[in-house]
């Protein structure tokens, strides 16, 4: 019997690979990269049809994907964590770049005006 799949499709998987330039939003790493849901897909999958979707995926390394659980106050800070009820397009993200993003459902990254670190 095949297993259920809950995470993203292969095509919004690619999408979030091009946006993120193939880095770790957190530190740029290249190496042992995972998805990183924004908002947590909660037990057992999603329930909500948007949380596969590009704005709320981070690319990560593994070591930043643990990070991001252990340190959960810098975590919401930096959008690389989205309390619920907030959707993900409406949170900003900074990127190792130390700038400031609002994701799209479509997979795009537009800078917010005035928000370097």
């Amino acid at each position: 019997m095949a297993r259920r799949r809950t995470g993203p499709t292969d095509a919004v998987r690619d999408l979030v690979y091009q946006r993120d330039g193939g880095c770790c939003v957190r530190c740029g790493s290249v190496h042992r990269l995972t998805i990183h849901h924004r908002v947590n897909r909660g037990m057992g999958g999603a329930r909500e049809s948007w949380i596969n979707q590009a704005h709320n995926l981070l690319l990560a390394c593994e070591v930043c994907n643990g990070w991001f659980e252990d340190n959960p106050k810098p975590s919401y800070e930096a959008g690389w964590k989205v309390r619920r009820p907030q959707v993900p397009d409406v949170v900003e993200v900074r990127y190792a770049d130390g700038h400031l993003y609002r994701l799209t459902l479509d997979g795009v990254r537009t800078a917010v005006v005035g928000a370097a670190r």
